[in-house]
């Protein structure tokens, strides 16, 4: 007869059971484990949240782009790794996201670019009314990203109402809507756009319809905006790191008088420190030198690798100034500038696109390179337009935007490149170990 002390410890075991089988099916970990009482269990930390796990995608453009190149040692380098493996890198940073087909600043155009491999994302940040920071390229551009125009209640709250075309007066088309406009709870409302207008219409509708030719309205029915806390939640989950761009605001600083632009600009950083984000996974912007020297004085951390926006280079006078003045940006602090693609490279005597004055001046100050803007300029057999002004004559199809990309990473030595479509700087970075 089986005793009772033994009946008990069966009836023990078997209850048990169901517990153990669901230890040993949860996970690769076959060894069952003891589970703690419910108010053990409580005080156990919370385990963060881990990165989604997902592989990268490229699709067709990389390959078209290789092979509209003309023949040569790179074209072969590049089809030579055509089957991958492609993984996310660094070198690659999303434009807004991928906002070559996605309307810029909203999820799905980061969630785009993070499945090409972008390592890094953009979102450039601006405030509302109410003081809260959103993703906006501009502070003033709800008229042309976003459908506020076509939300009465909303659009009569724009700084400046639209006003159709007047052909006899040779007037264009006009509106401006401004975050600062609205309230954070009226932003969400709106969906977001391809970042176009049209300066002939005489309609709301005609002027919101004006997507350019290269890009698509086939992602476009409408794109999800975000407040900044919202895209460093993004992505957290996406496991890609940070460029944040403090947007020069569109309202007289002090706003309302006493927010200040050094408010503005911690604010962005203390959004950061508040979801406990490694500073060195952050890449703070600005086009103004003194955000740069404030997060360098007031938050090294973040400021250490804060990059400078040089926009200086727009004209001859200032491509010099910055030219001579890189030693003084290194002396005051700064780590990193990024100029526009066209002033980092120049055509050599045989038509050869080679490193220009401005980044050899930056390279013996010890500065760091990233720089803007990849596949934003629509197909390429005309020159490129603004962002290969300075090689234009070597320009001449859309292969040739893996030859500037080539001299811009192993002649210029370019840590980063922000693309408008972040699959074609993934497969390059890929194929060469960057």
């Amino acid at each position: 007869m089986m005793k009772k002390g033994a009946r008990i410890n069966i009836a023990l075991a078997l209850l048990a059971l169901p517990v153990a089988a669901m230890s040993a099916c949860s996970g690769g970990d076959e060894s069952v484990k003891p589970v703690a009482p419910p108010d053990e269990q409580a005080e156990q930390p919370e385990q963060p949240e881990q990165p989604e796990q997902y592989s990268v995608q490229l699709g067709p453009r990389p390959y078209y782009l290789v092979e509209d190149m003309d023949e040569g040692e790179l074209k072969e380098a590049l089809k030579a790794c055509s089957e991958g493996p492609f993984e996310r890198t660094d070198f690659s940073i999303g434009h807004r996201g991928a906002c070559m087909q996605f309307p810029e600043h909203t999820r799905e155009s980061y969630e785009a670019a993070a499945r090409m491999g972008a390592g890094i994302l953009e979102c450039d940040v601006t405030f509302t009314k109410d003081r809260q920071l959103v993703c906006r390229h501009d502070q003033c551009d709800l008229h042309t990203t976003t459908n506020i125009l076509a939300i009465p209640e909303l659009a009569e709250k724009c700084s400046e109402p639209f006003v159709p075309a007047d052909a006899e007066a040779g007037t264009p088309a006009s509106a401006k809507c401004c975050t600062s406009d609205i309230t954070l709870a009226e932003f969400k409302q709106l969906c977001g756009k391809m970042d176009a207008a049209n300066p002939d219409a005489t309609t709301v509708e005609q002027y919101m319809a004006a997507t350019p030719d290269f890009r698509t309205d086939l992602y476009a029915t409408c794109g999800t905006l975000l407040t900044h806390a919202e895209s460093i939640e993004l992505f957290s989950s996406l496991g890609v790191k940070f460029t944040p761009e403090l947007k020069t605001p569109g309202v007289e600083m002090p706003y309302e008088g006493d927010y200040t632009q050094e408010d503005f600009a911690q604010q962005m950083i203390d959004d950061y420190k508040a979801a406990g984000v490694d500073p060195k996974s952050v890449f703070a912007q600005s086009f103004s030198l003194d955000d740069v020297l404030y997060w360098l004085a007031e938050e090294p951390e973040f400021g250490a690798q804060a990059v400078y926006l040089d926009s200086r280079v727009d004209t001859p006078e200032g491509y010099e100034t910055a030219v001579s003045g890189m030693q003084s940006l290194a002396d005051q602090g700064v780590k990193i500038v990024a100029p526009p693609l066209f002033a980092l490279v120049t055509l050599d005597g045989k038509k050869k696109i080679v490193p220009s004055e401005y980044a050899t001046a930056a390279k013996a100050a010890g500065l760091d390179i990233i720089t803007w803007t990849l596949e934003r300029s629509g197909p390429l057999a005309s020159g490129g337009g603004y962002y290969y002004q300075s090689v234009v004559d070597a320009i001449d199809n859309d292969g040739d935007t893996m030859v500037l990309l080539d001299v811009l990473a192993r002649d210029v030595g370019v840590r980063g490149v922000f693309s408008d479509w972040p699959a074609t700087v993934t497969y390059y970075a890929n194929c060469m170990g960057l």
